[in-house]
């Protein structure tokens, strides 16, 4: 049985698809992008702002499933250009401690949803 999980704490989703499905105890995330979920604009300051932005609509995300980033078991991070991995990577660890760190990938892309810099989706499991 399958649990949809919205929150008006992320962006609403500009397609047919939800913010989260919980299946279970595991949660799968749809990628999320720097909309502001407030005003749906985007975050593009500089990757770093673009970044962040995107963290914290997962961590909302997670807080409506009733889990943190603890609960991550992988993440799949899709970047339109390699040479922003660094920046890109060093918000994301901040959110993450070392030895608890999730399973990931990350993919340099041609393009992404409203040409932004950088999407990640995640697994969780409670």
């Amino acid at each position: 049985m399958k649990k949809i999980i919205t929150t008006t704490k992320a962006p609403a989703p500009i397609g047919p698809y939800n913010q989260a499905v919980l299946s279970g105890n595991t949660l799968y995330t749809s990628g999320q992008i720097a909309l502001h979920p407030e005003t749906g604009e985007l975050v593009m300051d500089d990757i770093k702002t673009e970044t962040k932005q995107v963290m914290e609509n997962i961590k909302a995300v997670l807080e409506a499933a009733d889990m943190t980033f603890e609960n991550v078991i992988k993440t799949s991070i899709f970047i339109s250009d390699m040479h922003n991995f660094a920046q890109i990577n060093e918000v994301y660890g901040m959110y993450f401690k070392d030895d608890t760190a999730p399973a990931r990938e990350t993919v340099e892309v041609a393009n992404l949803p409203k040409f932004v810099n950088v999407e990640i989706s995640l697994i969780a499991v409670k």
